[in-house]
């Protein structure tokens, strides 16, 4: 059973096994699901979204050696758009904020593929520089100014 196949047996997710992958993504057809079905797979701050994604990473990795391992990212109903623009926007006031004040900017209540992918936005600001601090589920990423290594 392959893995749209297995989220089709979901209940109350009766989906038909539509599902586009496309490279490492694979878009779940949310014609025909409800607008409440499409909140509830997608959960609060995509919480379901990245869970149904780790499953299937997880799922597609089994067995495979680390170099043959793949990664694909579950995308329903565009989320992924959306919070990557927001991601954009929350990084953009993050690099503002700390070159008007001086002072670190803390970033919370990110998942660890949006930590990356914030570390990933900022790295062109070479005047900055980010990292993550904390231990799950209260872990943080941190823009600053550069410092002089």
């Amino acid at each position: 059973m392959n893995f749209s196949s297995w989220l089709a047996c979901l209940p109350p997710f009766r989906i038909a096994p539509q599902s586009r992958w496309n490279d490492e993504w694979l878009t779940i057809d949310s014609t025909s699901l409800t607008p409440d079905q499409m909140q509830h797979l997608t959960g609060e701050n995509g919480s379901v979204l990245d869970a149904i994604q780790y499953l299937a990473n997880t799922t597609l990795n089994l067995g495979r050696a680390k170099e043959e391992q793949q990664a694909i990212t579950v995308e329903l109903n565009g989320y992924r758009d959306r919070r990557l623009a927001e991601l954009q926007a929350m990084a953009e006031a993050a690099a503002q904020q700390v070159r008007e004040t001086g002072e670190e900017y803390e970033m919370a209540s990110l998942s660890a593929a949006e930590r990356r992918q914030v570390h990933t936005l900022l790295q062109a600001h070479e005047d900055l520089e980010t990292f993550s601090q904390g231990v799950e589920p209260d872990r943080r990423l941190v823009v600053r100014r550069l410092q002089a290594s």
